[in-house]
């Protein structure tokens, strides 16, 4: 019998589908940059869309970083016919590489330096589009803006008016989200809800005003044709913990969302703490608002521009929120913390140098 030589097959021309054109591509600008993202499948591209379309195109500079984002649908994972919610997803890194890997089949792998990430969801995850789009998309999505952008990423809120902002700071369960409600309501404008990134030399912040989250027993302090009005621009999420939450999409006509990125005036922590009769806010001096700002933001007190975001937001005015016994009481009195603190803007100093010459 002869010996018979084993060759290897040649590979096919494009094994890794590196050259193979989307059929779907959305170019968005958010959180600084110019986003493109790119997939095959079309349930891919509605996470996408419902994500960050029809947001404000923020931009720090004229020229916008470019970033792109592949995203990949797989057969593989799962059980056919399992309707159990994917695991949560677990941090890696390595070489260069920053990775969020929910179980075995569904991951992002972002890279810095080419300002790319590569995002695969399998057919089981896509059941959940909105674990897809919280725990994978937004892991590249900020990671790349922040990172790239050296820009600080906080866990926080923030609402303003008239390009001006004032951050928002509590754990869960402080009421934060019922807050911006109540300040969007009186007319303030939607910059985040709980993820901000800042400009750490010049505290200009962005983040993403898609959607706000707050539980149903909120809608207490509504009248009945503003809960109405939620309720049916609403769907309900069930967060990790357990915890159920109404998601409402912002980007319906009558929210006021940042037209651009805002400059910070002011720091507000909320606490469970009770107001009573007293005024819900009380201004915080400089040392406990320091120890509090690095109990509260312990993953950006560890990135580049940390120390010069610190000292920057240290001269600013801080206070404490406690809980009122109406959250209408608590954005009233955030409406008066930017009319405090606001800087003139360039035409009223213009007209103001005016006046006096």
């Amino acid at each position: 019998m002869r010996n018979r030589r084993l060759t290897l097959a040649a590979p096919p021309p494009d094994p890794f589908g590196e050259w193979q054109r989307a059929a779907y591509r959305e170019r968005l600008q958010l959180l600084g940059g110019r986003f493109e993202f790119e997939t095959d499948d079309r349930r891919l591209q509605r996470v996408v869309r419902a994500a960050y379309a029809g947001l404000p195109p923020h931009r720090f500079a004229p020229s916008a970083p470019h970033f792109r984002l592949r995203l990949v649908a797989t057969a593989a994972g799962g059980t056919p016919g399992a309707r159990s919610e994917p695991p949560p997803v677990r941090s890696l890194a390595g070489a260069g590489l920053l990775c969020g890997a929910m179980g075995s089949a569904n991951f992002v792998t972002v890279t810095v330096a080419q300002r790319a990430a590569l995002l695969v969801a399998s057919r089981q995850a896509l059941r959940y589009p909105y674990h897809v789009r919280y725990e994978l998309l937004e892991f590249a999505v900020y990671l790349l803006a922040a990172r790239a952008q050296q820009l600080v990423p906080l866990h926080a809120g923030c609402i303003g008016r008239g390009g001006q902002g004032v951050l928002l700071m509590g754990p869960s369960g402080s009421g934060k989200s019922t807050v911006v409600l109540h300040c969007l309501l009186g007319g303030l404008d939607f910059l985040a809800e709980d993820s901000v990134l800042v400009q750490p030399d010049t505290l200009r912040a962005t983040g993403v005003a898609s959607f706000l989250h707050i539980r149903p027993d909120s809608l207490r302090f509504l009248s009945r044709a503003e809960r109405a009005t939620l309720l049916r621009n609403s769907t309900t999420i069930r967060r990790r913990s357990g915890v159920e939450k109404l998601e409402i999409d912002m980007r319906r006509p009558g929210w006021p969302l940042a037209a651009a990125p805002l400059a910070i005036r002011a720091v507000v922590f909320l606490s469970r703490g009770r107001a009573g009769r007293r005024s819900p806010l009380t201004p915080m001096g400089k040392a406990v608002a320091g120890k509090r700002l690095a109990a509260s933001q312990l993953y950006a007190a560890n990135q580049p521009g940390w120390r010069t975001f610190r000292a920057r937001l240290s001269a600013l005015p801080a206070y404490e929120m406690r809980r009122s016994a109406h959250p209408g009481e608590a954005a009233a009195a955030l409406r008066e913390v930017l009319a405090e603190h606001a800087a003139p803007t360039r035409s009223a100093t213009r007209l103001t140098a005016r006046n006096e010459a």
